[in-house]
């Protein structure tokens, strides 16, 4: 599809034309050069499994220089949202263009409660992940899992804060 989008929130909607589960991908690129978009958040809710079924949310960062950006790992508080089945302990790691870890969290609170709280982003629930880490311009995936082997529905967010 090919659209042109005033400044907002939208969602894009991915399901099977024979109601059967799956892997879907959906991309979102800005392809007007001369007057780039800057997208702040990107978020894809999905069902993670264990094995190569786990939730992977790709983005790019951008332009020559580095960004901060928080990444974060849903689950037990979609709950209040009316989520079935939602997973209750997400592990969050992210990975760059090579495959490499550069950042994990397990519980949010464990590491970098301090700068998290202060971005206004904080999980609502502690079993919940996040990362906030500045990244290099490049290609990276967020990687949901459930701790113990967990399984549910989660919620994948990447936000850029500067």
């Amino acid at each position: 599809m090919f659209h042109t989008l005033n400044p907002g929130v939208y969602t894009a909607v991915l399901h099977s034309a024979t109601n059967r589960n799956g892997i879907g991908l959906v991309e979102l690129y800005d392809i007007w050069q001369s007057a780039p978009a800057n997208a702040v958040n990107i978020s894809t809710r999905g069902l993670v499994q264990t094995g190569n079924n786990v939730m992977i949310g790709g983005f790019i960062v951008g332009g020559s220089k580095s960004r901060m950006v928080m990444a974060r790992a849903i689950g037990p508080s979609l709950q209040t949202a009316n989520v079935s089945n939602p997973l209750a302990d997400p592990k969050l790691e992210l990975h760059n263009g090579s495959g490499t870890i550069v950042a994990r969290n397990d519980n949010w609170r464990t590491t970098q409660e301090q700068q998290i709280r202060k971005t206004d982003l904080a999980p609502q629930n502690d079993k919940e992940s996040a990362i906030l880490t500045t990244l290099a311009p490049g290609p990276y995936t967020a990687v949901v899992s459930g701790a113990n082997g967990g399984t549910g529905v989660a919620l994948v967010e990447v936000y850029q804060l500067q």
